[in-house]
């Protein structure tokens, strides 16, 4: 990965992370990591719903937009991953898998919220 995706990966993981707090959320981890699983964002809505958030940040939707970017191969180890931190964590609650897809715009990122995105 080039210095400057680098980058705008971790501008969009910044601006997820806001994104997420101004919305009453509480972020509970950010990459969290578990063999070759690695889930963005864990956050909390209330005490509930833990959500479970992989951040697609794009330069251009020019070869397609971000939210088509997570593969199959990437959501089974997300799901790997979530397991393993309700274990941690034993969580007894209810989980939901979502997507935040990032475009950066001249003020910032267009983000778009994909809840439930995926099983």
């Amino acid at each position: 990965m080039s210095y400057a995706a680098h980058q705008l990966g971790h501008a969009g993981e910044t601006a997820a992370t806001d994104y997420f707090l101004a919305h009453g959320f509480t972020v509970d981890y950010q990459n969290y990591r578990y063999q070759r699983a690695e889930v963005d964002l864990i956050v909390r809505c209330g005490t509930e719903l833990l959500i479970f958030v992989e951040v697609k940040t794009r330069s251009s939707s020019q070869f397609g937009y971000p939210e088509t970017f997570v593969t199959e191969r990437k959501r089974q180890l997300f799901r790997l991953a979530a397991d393993q931190y309700q274990e941690e964590v034993n969580w007894q609650g209810d989980i939901r898998f979502d997507i935040l897809a990032l475009t950066p715009t001249n003020n910032g990122f267009q983000i778009e919220h994909f809840e439930d995105a995926f099983y």
